[in-house]
């Protein structure tokens, strides 16, 4: 079973998540011999939370509750509170989850925070420009690692920029491998493009 942690924040970048959080709640287009997948919704408190949206959700669990090992997958989303100091027991969760050989992905704003904790420095990344991250964190390190892509995987990170949240979402379904190879290629097709042809062979691979 796959353990997936959602941090929610107050401002946190919903659209950016939108994509993730319907598939791997519906598991509409899963595979049928797909991993089980535990998708809780963290925070630093039980306090609902306010999305930029104007979403409010009420977080189920404490990131002091993430379970980790190799299996577990933390997902960060942008927003505008990364440098509350709140924030400080998931970031070092996120570093026990990268040393167990799990899985951390971090959008938008989440990148500058894993940029203060040190983590882009020696791994493949993207955020909001290269300058962006050397803007707020002048002490990264990680100049050399930086791609200029939408999102980007290396081992055990995936990381995107604001309008990198489809593809973002692509390689993090990827890693779960709860798509048949096939179906992920449509539904990104599908939802990049917009063209019919993707959608009807994608309501086709699911049996619909």
């Amino acid at each position: 079973m796959r353990k997936v942690y959602i941090y929610l924040l107050n401002t946190t970048a919903d659209w950016e998540i939108g994509h993730l959080c319907a598939e791997l709640n519906s598991r509409r287009f899963f595979k049928k011999d797909a991993e089980e997948i535990n998708l809780k919704y963290v925070s630093a408190s039980k306090e609902t939370v306010r999305t930029m949206g104007g979403l409010t959700v009420t977080p189920e669990c404490l990131a002091d509750d993430i379970s980790i090992d190799e299996k577990t997958v933390l997902i960060l989303p942008g927003a505008d509170t990364w440098n509350d100091e709140s924030k400080n027991k998931v970031l070092g969760k996120a570093v026990e989850v990268l040393d167990a050989n799990g899985t951390v992905c971090a959008i938008c704003g989440a990148t500058v925070a894993l940029a203060k904790k040190g983590l882009l420095d020696q791994c493949s990344h993207t955020s909001n420009g290269k300058g962006f991250l050397e803007m707020f964190v002048p002490e990264y390190k990680g100049t050399e690692f930086y791609v200029d892509s939408p999102a980007v995987a290396d081992k055990n990170l995936i990381t995107a920029g604001a309008t990198g949240s489809l593809l973002w979402a692509k390689l993090i379904i990827e890693r779960l491998n709860v798509f048949s190879e096939e179906s992920l290629e449509t539904w990104y097709n599908y939802f990049k493009t917009g063209k019919a042809e993707y959608f009807f062979a994608l309501m086709q691979q699911s049996g619909r």
